[in-house]
């Protein structure tokens, strides 16, 4: 802990923000931010929706422009923010290389822990045949997905009106669809295989909006999730363990074990 209701990390990995689009959850990452300190911040890919912005336009509230510059801000006070885009922000891979006021951008990169431990950083794409030989299928299965989240939007205010909690359509359809299964599996293993290629003791990634860690074949497999529907973070301590963070859930904890009153901010309703 450094100050009341903040707390320090050595790095930090966040991926599939998708700022720019209605069903970013920026309230709940800038509370995130808020309340934590790091050395590192990998920004894991698909943190502006290119894809929505170049079929609508920009649905670009404060809250948006807010993450970009806490994100900025803390590039300006010393923390290492490198980007490493994904296949919605893939514009940015054009600047692979380039420092765009603090922040690194980077096709991917090799992360050592404080145990010593070598992770590759990638957003995942390259490894979603679906995305990489059928962009106007990936474009299509985009368009379904955020279909469900709108109605899974109005669904929820119901289940609130009713006191009941949070529920995830296209969370239960992963976990029970055997296609989507099949999908998440196939993605895991070849991810993995690709650490494994590269000689190094894991992956960590995002891409499938499935936060996940578990060994594969003998090499970490590590999705840091989405801050669409799940709201997670991956982060190392500062010895090195590595802990995939429910924000949403911690948040609720750390109030009901007595956090000070300032932890948190007022969430926009």
């Amino acid at each position: 802990m450094t100050e009341a209701g903040v707390r320090r990390y050595r790095s930090v990995f966040i991926s599939d923000v998708h700022l720019g689009t209605r069903g970013c959850q920026a309230d709940l990452l800038l509370d995130f931010i808020r309340h934590m300190e790091c050395d590192t911040l990998y920004l894991v890919g698909d943190i502006v929706d290119g894809w929505r912005m170049a079929r609508r336009g920009a649905y670009w509230p404060q809250s948006h422009n807010d993450v970009v510059q806490k994100i900025l801000r803390l590039a300006r006070k010393g923390v290492s923010v490198i980007y490493v885009p994904g296949n919605h922000d893939e514009v940015i891979r054009d600047f692979c290389g380039v420092h765009f006021g603090g922040v690194v951008v980077a096709r991917d990169a090799i992360h050592e822990t404080a145990d010593g431990r070598r992770f590759l950083v990638m957003h995942g794409d390259e490894f979603d045949a679906v995305v990489k030989h059928a962009r106007w299928l990936a474009m299509l299965g985009d368009w379904a997905y955020r279909t469900l989240l709108a109605s899974n939007t109005a669904i929820n205010r119901v289940r609130r009106r009713l006191g009941f909690g949070y529920w995830s359509f296209s969370a239960f359809a992963k976990t029970r669809v055997k296609k989507a299964l099949q999908f998440i599996e196939n993605f895991e293993q070849a991810v993995a295989e690709e650490a494994r290629r590269r000689g190094v003791d894991g992956v960590i990634c995002g891409h499938i909006h499935k936060a996940e860690s578990r060994m594969i074949g003998g090499v970490a497999y590590i999705n840091d999730g989405d801050w669409v529907e799940s709201c997670t973070a991956l982060v190392e301590h500062p010895d090195g363990r590595l802990e995939i963070l429910d924000w949403p859930k911690l948040r609720g904890r750390l109030r009901a074990a007595g956090e000070p009153a300032e932890f948190g901010q007022p969430l926009a309703a």
